[in-house]
């Protein structure tokens, strides 16, 4: 590949909505050392990518045209120079041409190919399809991280508030797989789902704590909000006593507050990096076993990355919303 190639990706062109994003051709670099190029196959969408470029975290104008998206899955199709003269591995081992892969955490992945780092590249699962596996790692990272903050095992009885989202699919699964018992905030369009994955499904809104104190009269023993809202955060306080054991995802203004776990990359929030990365080898193990998947609810052309984004927005979406080349 020589130094002038070219490739396309999305990049937020300004700061706002995404009606900012837009498709264009980018140069793309030969690897340099410990690093390999990566045919995308596909890209996982996250709410992260729409607060980048919204504003809500920067609005430095040098940072633009921004290119986006965290994770993809995709194949390796060259690999630059070692550092010190060991093969250019990841952390399951060497790496070679040709290999599928997930790459995360990455920068620019809604492309059709981009160079990263060797240290971010785990093997893809042959469980998952591409558009499956690139959605697994940011959830499914941020989801192992919030059952280890908060301690979740065998025989704990565990609510988990937006229960049908990207990140609630993913702690259903994990905590139903340690033992817990699992009562999962949903609509109730999505109650079918969470029975599949062994989760006991309530509708949000008022009598929420009524509600699931019907279902656990014995007592709750941990609250994992994955939204943010004032009734999961209000209801986790009242249904569960130990506040260490109550974590949030995305109420980050109101954790210290409560005195609940704040995770993430919010102010103030604990972000797990060694407990997040340490769990890509586990996230990749458990799928191939068939004991994780990922629940893909649309796919989009990268031309369309802002119907995509506007999705996002909307707060509703079940599942992963991931982009194809």
């Amino acid at each position: 590949m020589t130094t002038d190639a070219r490739t396309t990706a999305v990049v937020a062109t300004a700061y706002g909505d995404p009606d900012v994003l837009a498709l264009v051709e980018v140069p793309l670099a030969d690897p340099g050392p410990g690093e390999v190029t990566l045919r995308v196959r596909a890209a996982g969408t996250n709410p992260v990518d729409l607060k980048r470029y919204s504003g809500a975290i920067s609005s430095d104008p040098s940072r633009l045209p921004m290119r986006l998206g965290f994770e993809a899955a995709g194949v390796v199709t060259a690999i630059g120079p070692s550092a010190d003269g060991s093969p250019v591995a990841g952390p399951a081992g060497p790496l070679s041409v040709g290999d599928e892969v997930i790459a995360f955490r990455i920068d620019g992945a809604y492309a059709a190919d981009v160079v990263v780092p060797g240290s971010a590249v785990v093997p893809k699962p042959a469980a998952l399809s591409f558009e499956q596996a690139s959605g697994l790692v940011l959830t499914g990272a941020t989801a192992v991280h919030a059952l280890r903050a908060t301690g979740v095992s065998d025989g704990d009885t565990v609510v988990v508030h937006g229960a049908a989202g990207g990140v609630g699919l993913m702690v259903v699964q994990l905590a139903v797989g340690a033992g817990a018992r699992v009562i999962g905030t949903a609509a109730e369009g999505q109650h079918g789902r969470l029975r599949e994955l062994g989760a006991e499904p309530v509708v949000y809104g008022s009598g929420l704590v009524d509600r699931v104190r019907e279902l656990a009269p014995d007592g709750v023993d941990v609250a994992l909000d994955m939204v943010g809202t004032d009734e999961a955060l209000e209801a986790s306080v009242e249904l569960v006593a130990d506040r260490h054991r109550i974590a949030t995802i995305a109420g980050f203004a109101r954790a210290p507050e409560l005195g609940i776990q704040a995770l993430g990359g919010g102010p103030g929030a604990d972000p797990g990096t060694a407990v997040r990365d340490a769990a890509r080898l586990q996230l990749v193990r458990r799928a191939e076993a068939g004991e994780l998947t990922v629940d893909v609810v649309a796919v989009h052309p990268l031309a369309e990355a802002a119907a995509a984004h506007r999705a996002l927005a909307g707060g509703h979406t079940h599942g992963k919303i991931v982009l194809v080349p």
